[in-house]
């Protein structure tokens, strides 16, 4: 591609919630426009854009994938999303690294929360975007419900430009509003027959260009004016306005059709290369320099220094690591060297490739706007920004998305932990929606997503890539010990066996601290009744047997131990000898000091509907969680509370059948607190039963 040639360049992504049909109509585009022989289908398998076996087995998209089509002597680079919920982060991050999109609305009258969350996305990026109604040839698929949806659903103010011909399976073509034609399609080649208007279709027509050609004119002043002088606009006057309205983001165009049957996908390419921007016509992008952080603008600018960053990337045991990047500035050639200017290293470029589907293709060099991989970076992770050394910018880096459900995780075979562990991290690499680590308490793995499919799709990338084969179950629950009351115990080891002997003695008082205190160790000795070079020892042990209480062996917390007396034996008296008194005194201190257990508490933050508020509030008391406000937050209301780990844990699927899949959470550690003594009772006896039976497997 030349350097003029950058207006001739489309970079789009195909949104939506799920199942609207975003992969079948993005095989319908790379088919119309020639890039495919076939017409691929997700359902069979056949389809470029789906090629996962986790996306095939399920047949849903699970990870952004691209490729590329020329239409009207426009490239147009496009990328298709995932629209389930626990998939939305990856969809959001491809979304920064384009310049428009085709919002895929659905026809069922179903507007899912997936859709606020990709509309909203849309309106935060500032993206200027046209709407596809698909599957119009579908059972109980309405026009007129996703119109309705789109204006009152998500306040995207839509305009028709063209309807459906006909309806499930009599759905045949399209009224091309415009320019005031038929087009009827007589086979899935995507050739559309040309027929003029008559009857009904001609009344809905006009009824739809008066419509459009009102909505058009408010968005220009000098144009409402001629509208309103002459009561009628041309098509060049709608078609060039229109653009404009799209490009400032105060229309959203509306085309429908059927990618199964490809119809209407023609009249969608002319949108995409007619309305959607070129790389040119968006502002320029936002950075700061990486050293003093002073606001640095770049536009998609040819001649301007290289800049690009990188917002996916792909990990393969075989073929290595894969990174995705947007070329914001200048050019990026193979073989070229480059910095890193997120980390601080250069990094050797090598050969460009351009994503066709699970295929590469090299790629000389690339321009402002296109979206290429690389192989084998040795530093660069998603997020990092690629530059010229001699003008370093940093590009912002979206925040990670926060887990909402958590899984500890088991390798089937022994000795995989350390496999099992090295291939997550991998994993985490490729897919910054995951978190992975290891709990220092109850030493699980434990794997964190955004959703329970989102899990499972993680656990087979691991099978599949890795060869680690896990098992899911619940983490555990991170509790804690401490103490209510004070008390005083000696502690004494004395042991003779012939020669010398072994001898400890000495007198401990525990107190509880504040929640949150940890520990706290205070030498009261006085008169050298235990020489200073065995204090030392005392702590040793005391810290020790920290580690595990004495209810139900987790460690214990908030508490002060003082050493105030003893005894020792010139002979006898050692290190290991005051450390086993030590453990014995705080074990029978602890035991008469009102020991109890305590659980963690998250600070929770749920967004619901407002109709959804009541149901919500209720669940959570039910949980044992203890409100603490609300406040509005758009339509619908935000929840803080505080509630028990135990409670929250299970969480995520709960909330999703409450609110219809309307509501979210934020859940971070606030504090520790008592578990009430019903419960403590349960997870005390639990506890003694799970060693018990660790003991009787470490036996046989």
């Amino acid at each position: 591609m030349a350097v003029e040639e950058i207006g001739r360049l489309r970079t789009i992504a195909l949104v939506g919630q799920g199942s609207t049909g975003k992969t079948q109509l993005a095989e319908a585009m790379l088919f119309t426009a020639g890039m495919a022989t076939r017409l691929g289908r997700p359902d069979d398998g056949t389809a470029l854009m789906d090629f996962e076996p986790e996306e095939l087995s399920r047949h849903i998209s699970i990870s952004s994938s691209f490729h590329h089509l020329n239409w009207k002597r426009t490239e147009v680079i496009l990328a298709n999303t995932p629209g389930y919920t626990a998939f939305l982060p990856d969809a959001f991050a491809t979304m920064r690294a384009v310049d428009g999109v085709i919002f895929v609305a659905s026809a069922g009258g179903d507007l899912k929360v997936e859709s606020e969350k990709v509309f909203e996305q849309i309106n935060r990026l500032g993206l200027p975007r046209v709407a596809f109604v698909s599957r119009l040839d579908r059972e109980r698929m309405n026009f007129d419900s996703a119109m309705a949806d789109l204006e009152k659903g998500l306040a995207a103010k839509p305009v028709a430009l063209t309807l459906p011909i006909g309806a499930e399976t009599a759905f045949s073509g399209i009224i091309d509003v415009l320019a005031m034609k038929a087009l009827t399609y007589p086979d899935s080649s995507g050739k559309a027959r040309e027929e003029e208007l008559s009857g009904d279709l001609r009344s809905r027509a006009e009824a739809a260009r008066t419509i459009l050609s009102e909505a058009v004119a408010e968005t220009d002043d000098a144009l409402l004016e001629k509208y309103l002088e002459q009561g009628q606009l041309d098509e060049a006057e709608l078609r060039s306005a229109l653009r404009a309205a799209v490009l400032q983001g105060k229309l959203t165009p509306v085309l429908c059709g059927s990618g199964a049957k490809n119809i209407g996908v023609d009249q969608l390419l002319e949108a995409v290369v007619g309305l959607l921007p070129a790389p040119s016509d968006r502002p320029p992008y936002q950075a700061q320099g990486p050293s003093n952080g002073t606001p640095i603008e770049r536009a998609a600018d040819p001649d301007a220094p290289f800049s690009a960053f990188v917002f996916k990337t792909v990990v393969d045991p075989f073929a290595g690591k894969l990174s995705i990047f947007r070329v914001v500035s200048g050019r990026a050639s193979s073989d070229a060297t480059v910095l890193n200017a997120s980390r601080s290293a250069k990094e050797r470029l090598g050969q460009l490739l351009r994503l066709e589907g699970k295929k590469q293709a090299p790629l000389p060099s690339a321009l402002p706007g296109e979206i290429v991989a690389v192989a084998k970076l040795k530093d660069t992770t998603t997020g990092d920004t690629l530059c010229d050394e001699k003008s370093q910018i940093l590009f912002p880096v979206p925040e990670r998305p926060l887990p909402v459900i958590s899984f500890a995780i088991r390798p089937k075979t022994r000795g995989d932990e350390e496999k099992a562990s090295q291939a997550l991290a991998r994993l985490v690499e490729e897919d910054p929606a995951l978190e992975t680590h290891r709990d220092q308490q109850t030493h699980e793995i434990i794997l964190s997503g955004t959703g329970q499919m989102h899990i499972e799709a993680t656990v087979e990338k691991l099978k599949r890539k890795f060869n680690v084969d896990v098992e899911l179950t619940a983490p555990k629950v991170p509790y804690k010990e401490t103490i209510k009351g004070r008390a005083e115990a000696q502690g004494k080891y004395k042991r003779q066996s012939g020669g010398r002997g072994q001898y400890g003695d000495c007198w401990l008082k525990v107190e509880p601290l504040s929640r949150g205190g940890g520990f706290e160790f205070a030498d009261e000795i006085v008169g050298g009744v235990i020489p200073r070079q065995y204090i030392p020892s005392v702590e040793k042990g005391v810290r020790n047997t920290l580690t595990e209480g004495y209810l139900a062996g987790f460690p214990v917390v908030d508490v002060k131990v003082t050493v105030y007396d003893g005894s020792f034996h010139e002979v006898d008296s050692s290190d290991m000898a005051f450390q086993i008194a030590a453990s014995m005194g705080l074990k029978s201190a602890f035991e008469k000091a009102r020991p109890i257990l305590l659980e963690p508490i998250m600070a929770v933050e749920v967004s619901c509907p407002d109709e959804c508020m009541g149901d919500v509030i209720g669940d959570l008391n039910s949980r044992r969680g203890r409100v603490l406000g609300m406040e509005s937050k758009g339509a619908g209301q935000v929840i803080k509370a505080l509630v028990p780990m135990a409670d929250v844990l299970k969480y995520a699927p709960d909330l999703r059948s409450i609110t219809s899949g309307r509501g979210s959470f934020e859940a971070r550690f606030s504090h520790y607190d008592e578990v009430p003594a019903p419960l403590a009772e349960k997870v005390i006896a639990e506890s003694k039963r799970a060693k018990e039976a660790a003991g009787q497997r470490a036996q046989a």
